[in-house]
């Protein structure tokens, strides 16, 4: 049974920094292509961030570029998330995603952990 457990989230000010944890099992977490997403009241689910297999590639979208890294320890199936300089617009639960980009295109979430920007 594939799982996706994450940890890390929190209440931080603005300006605060918060690093998000991802434990895989059950998958042959490698040949997954592991992302952020996240989700806020009232709004779509959004991409954050996501890294390619081998972690050496990694693509952000723009309003977190430069403030957020992806990061993964295939070794120990993680990926993280460090999340600095956090914007109150920040606040909103974070979802692991693997994802199989060949066949069985396999896609997998976390439940989910919240994070939250205010003073």
């Amino acid at each position: 049974q594939v799982q996706l457990v994450e940890s890390g989230g929190g209440l931080v000010q603005p300006g605060g920094s918060l690093r998000l944890s991802c434990a895989a099992s059950g998958l042959r977490f490698s040949l997954y292509v592991m992302g952020w997403y996240r989700q806020a009241p009232g709004k779509q689910r959004e991409l954050v961030a996501s890294v390619f297999r081998t972690g050496s590639s990694a693509n952000y979208v723009d309003f977190v570029k430069g403030r957020f890294t992806i990061s993964r320890d295939n070794a120990n199936n993680t990926v993280y998330l460090q999340m600095n300089s956090l914007k109150p617009e920040d606040t909103a639960l974070y979802y692991c995603n693997a994802q199989l980009l060949i066949s069985p295109f396999t896609d997998y979430w976390g439940r989910g952990t919240q994070v939250t920007v205010s003073s």
